[in-house]
């Protein structure tokens, strides 16, 4: 698309440029091509067709810039993940052991109440 998009800026350069130069010189150049009178009809043609080429070359110019904009976005998500990566291995995680917690038993009275005691009549 690079190419292309050089291609029809070159395109639209040498229209403007040849057309310029028939129209400096268009005493001599009409009479060549049948053209006697320089009509608006004939001007508005010209410029139409160079407004065309150039919409196309610009068109051309944005697409390729959106193409080389898309493949750096993805080469710079590629890199933050190997990166990501990288440190991982650099930094691994190191999980201590945790300690059993005790659980306590029914029978114990560390508190202020004591334990329950089951009367019975026999």
């Amino acid at each position: 698309m690079k190419n292309i998009a050089k291609y029809l800026q070159l395109t639209v350069l040498v229209f403007f440029v040849l057309f310029l130069i028939f129209f400096i010189s268009f005493d001599m150049f009409g009479k060549m091509f049948g053209m006697d009178p320089l009509t608006p009809e004939s001007m508005v043609k010209v410029f139409l067709t160079g407004f065309i080429l150039f919409l196309a070359a610009w068109g051309a110019v944005l697409i390729h810039n959106s193409n080389q904009n898309d493949t750096i976005k993805k080469m710079q998500q590629e890199m933050n993940g190997l990166k990501a990566k990288i440190y991982d291995f650099e930094h691994p995680k190191v999980t201590e052991p945790k300690k059993p917690v005790p659980q306590k038993n029914q029978e114990d009275s560390t508190g202020n109440l004591r334990p329950r005691q089951n009367f019975t009549d026999q």
